[in-house]
């Protein structure tokens, strides 16, 4: 095989950062419009409505869609048939997301967590936060951007259970969540669920759980029926688009998890405001580049 085109890469992820600005997947636009044709409250129905009329705005005009633009996540599949250099993907990865910032130019949001100085890149150390997997059966490199906004990120929480607890207790933690988050993560959004693993692994699961397409539902059926009652109960307590009352406070609950110890049960909680950004590409040896979210 030829050597591997990085610079590829860092194109993608520029254009990637980008794309997840301005277009919304058709999964999540769907499920906006799905709630707006359910609501008959008059002003979660206007809310949904500017909602609507702002993602069309933005992509008839090339616009963002949220002043937000986030923190750079870059998920990345590396296939065992596609061989190449971690540590390059890496450091491509990172120059596309300042080059993005950069040449569009955009807002950054990065900043030094204690002298807060912003060197308006939205790298810098830890930044971009780059999540890596492994598919012995691919022969392409899979990257799926997400932008993540503050407004919801900063609505994130972890909790440490135990067996006894039972699983009433888990999903009492996440409803309380969604009802102490209110209004502050831009409902509706998706609630991304992580159960199982470790402290820092439950929170990478529920992270991933909030990338899904909206309305998928886990493998795992019981998992599956959990997704469910959730997003009844979530739905059930009329917080509503922007928190101003309504049938819709989230379009989905997904949630992901992992074998755990015997004596614990961490669970967390991610939530994802109602722009659910993310755009995806494939990259082949032949160098083409496949979009998509």
């Amino acid at each position: 095989m030829n050597e591997f085109n990085y610079q590829l890469v860092e194109d993608t992820a520029k254009e990637l950062y980008i794309r997840a600005l301005k277009v919304l997947p058709p999964d999540v636009k769907d499920a906006l419009k799905g709630a707006y044709e359910r609501e008959t409250n008059e002003t979660a129905k206007q809310i949904l409505q500017t909602i609507l009329k702002n993602i069309e705005v933005a992509e008839e005009q090339d616009l963002l869609i949220c002043q937000d633009t986030g923190l750079p996540i870059y998920f990345v599949t590396m296939g065992s048939q596609f061989p190449v250099d971690g540590a390059r993907v890496a450091k491509a990865l990172e120059r596309g997301a300042e080059r993005a910032t950069l040449e569009h130019p955009f807002r950054g949001s990065s900043t030094h967590p204690l002298t807060r100085i912003n060197p308006q890149t939205s790298v810098g150390p830890g930044l971009p936060v780059i999540h890596w997997e492994f598919d012995e059966d691919s022969d392409y490199l899979d990257i799926l951007m997400v932008p993540k906004g503050s407004g919801s990120e900063n609505m994130s929480a972890m909790n440490m259970f135990i067996p006894a607890d039972g699983v009433k207790a888990l999903k009492k933690f996440v409803l309380d969540r969604a009802i102490a988050n209110g209004s502050n993560p831009c409902p509706p959004g998706i609630i991304g669920v992580g159960i199982g693993g470790t402290a820092d692994l439950v929170s990478i699961l529920a992270k991933k759980a909030i990338v899904r397409p909206v309305g998928s539902k886990n493998p795992d059926p019981e998992l599956a029926k959990m997704e469910e009652e959730l997003l009844e109960a979530i739905n059930a307590t009329g917080i509503g688009p922007m928190g101003l009352g309504g049938k819709t406070t989230a379009m989905a609950v997904h949630i992901e998890s992992a074998y755990t110890h015997i004596t614990q049960n961490p669970v967390a909680v991610n939530t994802q405001c109602w722009p659910a950004r993310r755009a995806r590409a494939k990259i082949f040896s032949d160098g083409r580049v496949e979009y998509g979210y």
